[in-house]
């Protein structure tokens, strides 16, 4: 199957040559990536890979990435967060009709990572929810892209905390 998702990287100083990037980048198997260089020190790309499931894709793409660029330090997997906007386009209704669903359906709709004027959900819990209810057209590539999405980044970030720490908070939040 054929799943796409964008790797995000934050690059070494030593390592912003932007054709030598791509010519490593291809060498090393990303030849099936659009290569972003746009803003200083960050690498984008956006993969679109043939594998047996979602989390070969994301796991190869990243290994990868890292056998071309090992002082490049990952940002982010997406899609994940995401906004209102973006999840109606995915499955293909207004925003507004996102936004009444929510609204309408606030105590089982998912709640957001962040919460302002601006609000932020991680997609997989959006289209798992979707899919629950019925009714949207939620491809299976998505869907799976998503959740290791979520998978990635969290573990990314829970290395981040004292193992003490995580196990602490771990039983406080819920």
């Amino acid at each position: 199957m054929e799943y796409i998702f964008t790797l995000k990287y934050q690059l070494a100083d030593d390592d912003r040559d932007p054709d030598a990037l791509v010519g490593r980048l291809g060498e090393a198997g990303c030849d099936d990536a659009l290569i972003g260089t746009g803003l200083p020190g960050r690498l984008a790309l956006e993969f679109t890979r043939e594998a047996a499931d979602a989390e070969s894709a994301v796991r190869s793409a990243l290994a990868d990435v890292r056998r071309a660029v090992p002082g490049a330090r990952l940002i982010e997997v997406a899609p994940d967060l995401v906004g209102l906007t973006d999840v109606a386009e995915i499955v293909g209704v207004s925003r507004q009709n996102m936004r009444k669903l929510m609204l309408v359906n606030a105590g089982s709709f998912p709640a957001p990572v962040h919460e302002g004027s601006a609000s932020i959900w991680h997609l997989a819990d959006v289209l798992a929810w979707l899919k629950a209810r019925g009714g949207y057209a939620i491809a299976p590539a998505m869907f799976e892209v998503a959740q290791v999405a979520l998978q990635v980044n969290a573990a990314k970030e829970g290395r981040r905390l004292p193992r003490s720490a995580f196990e602490e908070l771990e039983a406080l939040v819920r």
